[in-house]
């Protein structure tokens, strides 16, 4: 069994951070599974209380662990992520690094626009417009609800086509004949309500992750109005950002 080092110039709390880091990453605490309480690493490691109560912090604040009041503190499962530095669809980013993704299709129905609707899409408020609502789910589990506002004509052609096992985004291009061009995306963060609670399988109050996101044909024409929400505990949206090149200050 590895041990601390207690001469080390390295601070016992950083050396136990590392060791169960490592167990975690290589399976020996596997996803889900429960940690070592705080005696028992006490005793294991011969270090005090504080020492491994540093050791677990460091780790929760990286999303390695999470801590459940009067059960104890558990390993995270890894959470998967899509890189958003191009337009893609959810499935067709990640189906490219080995995940499975299928869809729920909780509802598709015809309604007016509302105000924002209107506005996002450029109609008329009150136009008719399409809604339709899934629950895209990653190795079998769900990790975000997508509500998805389009003008009502291509809305119809949606309708027809096969919306649990394709992305719209590839609907759009290749039964409607339309160029994507650009999405605006605006993120911030929610609380689950009743309604995401259901949908994502998640504790009420669980933080939530909410993008609402416009798409744009290649001509600059509104296409897709929607709203994402992504469960906080197991998706992360990676992008690159570079530093525009310019005259020196």
């Amino acid at each position: 069994m590895a041990q601390l080092l207690p001469l080390s110039p390295v601070p016992l709390y950083a050396q136990l951070k590392e060791l169960l880091r490592t167990r975690i990453l290589d399976g020996s605490y596997p996803p889900s599974s429960r940690m070592p309480s705080e005696s028992e690493l006490c005793r294991t490691f011969e270090v005090s209380r504080i020492t491994v109560r540093q050791a677990l912090g460091d780790l929760q604040k990286e999303g390695l662990i999470f801590k459940i009041h009067g059960k104890g503190t558990f390993v995270a499962k890894p959470k998967a992520f899509q890189n958003v530095s191009t337009l893609q669809g959810l499935a067709e980013s990640m189906t490219r690094m080995g995940y499975e993704v299928i869809n729920r299709l909780h509802g598709i129905r015809h309604l007016a626009a509302s105000t924002t609707v209107a506005e996002r899409l450029q109609l008329e408020e009150g136009a008719p417009v399409t809604e339709i609502k899934r629950v895209r789910l990653v190795n079998r589990e769900p990790v975000s609800l997508e509500i998805t506002y389009l003008p009502r004509a291509l809305g119809e052609k949606l309708e027809k086509a096969d919306l649990v096992a394709r992305d719209i985004f590839l609907i759009l291009e290749n039964d409607c004949g339309i160029a994507l061009g650009h999405a605006d995306l605006a993120i911030d963060a929610v609380l689950a309500d009743d309604h995401l609670v259901r949908a994502l399988d998640v504790e009420e109050g669980a933080p939530i992750m909410r993008i609402e996101r416009l798409t744009h044909a290649a001509d600059g024409t509104p296409l897709d109005f929607e709203y994402l929400y992504y469960r906080g505990d197991a998706f992360q949206y990676r992008l690159r950002i570079d530093r525009q090149k310019g005259p020196h200050a």
